[in-house]
């Protein structure tokens, strides 16, 4: 046994056994462990360990003068030794509070997890004055300011908890008193990580505001400079942080009670969130600035107490009176266990990880009952994409619309919501993400059995976005109000999309290669100069994250590897590597000088370049025939070199790259296009060696192989009308 006094131990702290400290060789390796990382810089491991050895500064009245005298490090002395010895150490159990909060997870695991009562044993009742209780205080105080809350309200928020947590009044507190102080305790849930877990449950976040805003329970205005309260995502609903646990007045409803209720349309009215408009009813300017003055409803954000018709978003939006529980008789689509669990893992089961959010607290099922000419919409947002755009699309869409149509991808996939509107025959879906997003979710509409197959829009976020660009939705997500974008949808055209299966059979089986990342191609699929400078940049983004942290650093980093590509010329003399066949008839490239060949599905690849070109000019005699089946190199038909792409046509582009330098010029329109090689609709390559390949922006090295694409099935889109020109003879 040790003695260790790290940030928060008192000199009364009990023992500690040494299996609870690590030494910071422990923690460089627990680093290395925890994010999964080969080489973590020593300098930011020093840092992160001198920061869990930091006094706290604010200590409790009663910390004994001992403590003072005591080094600022923590040190381990042994106890029953000769000589002594000091080593520098942390607790374990401090990092791990620490980790814990930051990453997501359940909150009440978390509770069972920082728990000092649940070690040694879940039995052992620990005392109220533990020093432990103080140390996880401690980093959950630091967490809090680390996300940038106004800790000066949290803290006698914690403080209160620890009074209270003492049910029974035994000076002990208990694994369950732990877990059910905790669970009672708002703005902590909100540290830890809260969802809706019931109807009229509030879905709080700490926010900063930049205008006098008051609380909704008290009626006085929120101070700080930091993120001063919370606020509810989903109504607005706004209170203090020592005011949330003060029994705060519902959050709107997303279902009513009985079927007999559904097409009954009420408001719902929220206070003081008026905004300093005008009343919908007399007119008058609405002074918020003094206190909590005029409603809003939150479905139709009027003003006027008439019937609530869901205001100018009533197309897209499933009112609560739209939504009724039934009796839940069984669990349809679980015919063998196996495949059920399949598809879970995968997110496209008809149940998921977060199945409750269709069902009611005591284990009704929701259902649709739709409202007649609209059409609702289905919102999947990945808040991985595009840094913190989409964890902020996320929750302006809980607003818009009612939280049941908004799904986080990364709590159970798209599973959950595909199955809730399954039996509707008019929506639409949304997905907020990128290119990989919008795979992700088509692939699951494959695999789910759904009535109709829902057009899909996107709402690009992060870069590339090549779908999203020719689909016009833009190549990325600039902030625009979402009101906009939800009109725009409402306003759309729907298309069809090809999608391809590609089969990869490798040469020898017993060769290790990367695995293959998709086994459709929605966009594109390339082998050579591009595929190799994405492999590159791949690879140093997984080995070096932290010099991938930004839109511009990713451009520099490109650029720097297709300069150096652009030198070495490793993929030179392609067509000695390779040989392509177009539904049977091989291509040939023996007069061609190329180092790349890309297969394309959209007229978009590399962020906005248009390899295959803009249609040429040709004869009226010659527009009328159907291409033939194939088109290439050595028996060039008009129709194949001018003909325009189709993502509906059932064929795939086959353009040669010469070099690096030849995807700047397209990409910057010095040059219109590159080598139109082929237009076919059965693809089959032969590879004589390892050779870099991508799909949909997603590289690997593939060793020799055969790789056969063929056409697999057609995908529903909503492409967005065309943008209205901005110039001064054409305003509308």
């Amino acid at each position: 046994l040790v003695r260790v006094t790290p940030a928060c131990v008192t000199a009364s702290d009990p023992l500690l056994p040494l299996s609870q400290c690590i030494t910071e060789e422990g923690f460089r390796l627990f680093l290395k462990t925890y994010l999964e990382v080969e080489d973590f810089p020593t300098d930011l491991c020093q840092r992160l360990f001198r920061s869990f050895q930091n006094p706290e500064q604010d200590r409790s009245d009663d910390t004994s003068p001992a403590v003072a005298s005591e080094p600022s490090a923590s040190r381990v002395k042994p106890r029953f030794v000769a000589f002594t010895m000091w080593v520098e150490v942390v607790c374990l159990k401090d990092v791990s509070c620490y980790f814990s909060l930051l990453e997501d997870g359940q909150p009440r695991e978390k509770l069972e997890c920082e728990c000092p009562a649940s070690r040694p044993s879940p039995c052992v009742n620990v005392p109220l004055w533990c020093p432990s209780l103080d140390r996880i205080i401690a980093q959950m105080m630091h967490a809090a300011d680390y996300l940038g809350w106004d800790v000066t309200e949290l803290r006698p928020v914690l403080k209160d908890m620890m009074t209270a947590i003492d049910s029974d009044s035994n000076g002990t507190v208990s694994l369950q008193e732990w877990i059910e102080g905790g669970m009672n305790n708002v703005p902590l849930l909100v540290l830890l990580g809260l969802k809706v877990s019931r109807d009229g449950q509030h879905l709080w976040r700490m926010k900063h505001f930049n205008m006098p805003v008051y609380c909704n329970v008290c009626q006085s205005v929120l101070l700080g400079l930091r993120k001063q309260g919370l606020c509810c995502s989903c109504c607005k609903y706004t209170v203090h942080g020592r005011c949330a646990n003060k029994n705060p007045g519902p959050c709107t409803r997303t279902y009513v009670m009985s079927k007999k209720d559904t097409g009954v349309a009420t408001h719902d009215w929220v206070s003081g969130s008026c905004d300093a408009g005008k009343c919908d009813r007399c007119q008058k300017k609405i002074k918020s600035y003094h206190g909590l003055t005029g409603k809003r409803c939150v479905w139709c954000h009027a003003m006027e107490p008439t019937e609530c018709n869901c205001g100018p978003l009533r197309d897209h939006i499933l009112p609560p009176w739209a939504i009724y529980p039934v009796i839940k008789v069984g669990l349809p689509h679980c015919h063998g266990g196996k495949e059920r669990s399949n598809n879970l893992k995968n997110g496209c089961g008809p149940f998921g990880d977060d199945s409750e959010l269709n069902t009611t607290p005591d284990g009704q099922v929701l259902q649709i009952s739709p409202i007649p000419n609209t059409h609702p919409l289905l919102v999947f947002v990945n808040p991985k994409s595009g840094g913190k755009q989409g964890e902020r699309v996320l929750r302006k869409f809980q607003y818009l619309l009612n939280p049941r149509q908004v799904y986080n991808l990364s709590n159970g996939g798209p599973g959950p919501g595909l199955h809730f509107f399954r039996n509707l025959q008019e929506y639409r879906i949304l997905v907020c993400g990128g290119d990989g997003t919008v795979g992700w979710i088509l692939d699951a509409i494959d695999k789910v059995p759904l009535l109709v197959r829902p057009p899909v829009a996107v709402l690009p976020l992060g870069t590339g976005n090549d779908l999203a660009r020719c689909l016009r939705w833009g190549g990325g997500y600039d902030g625009v109000d979402l009101g906009r974008i939800l009109k725009e949808i409402e306003a759309s055209s729907q298309v069809l999309m090809d999608r391809w299966s590609i089969q990869v059979i490798p040469e020898d089986s017993q060769e290790r290669g990367d695995p293959v990342p998709y086994e459709i191609i929605n966009n594109y699929f390339s082998i050579g100069v591009d595929a190799s400078i994405a492999h590159r940049f791949h690879t140093m983004r997984e080995k070096h994250p932290q010099k991938f942290n930004s839109r511009m650093k990713n451009k520099l980093w490109y650029f720097e590897f297709a300069t150096s590509e652009s030198i070495s010329a490793s993929c030179k003399k392609l067509k000695e590597c390779l040989t392509v066949e177009c539904c049977g008839t091989p291509l040939d490239l023996s007069g061609l000088s190329l180092e790349g060949i890309a297969i394309l599905n959209i007229p978009s690849m590399h962020g906005g370049s248009n390899l295959w070109g803009e249609p040429k000019k040709v004869d009226s005699k010659a527009s009328h025939p159907r291409a033939p089946e194939v088109m290439s190199v050595p028996n060039v038909h008009l129709m194949a070199c001018t003909s325009p792409q189709d993502i509906s046509d059932k064929r795939l582009e086959v353009v040669g790259l010469e070099g690096a330098i030849e995807m700047g010029q397209i990409y910057t329109g010095l040059k219109s296009a590159g080598r139109r090689l082929a237009k076919t609709s059965q693809i089959t390559i032969r590879t004589k060696k390892a050779l870099p390949m991508q799909i949909d922006g997603e590289p690997w090295m593939q060793p020799p192989c055969t790789i056969h694409i063929t056409h697999k099935n057609q995908a529903s889109m909503l492409m967005a009308p065309p943008a209205r020109s901005s110039s001064f003879f054409n305003l509308k």
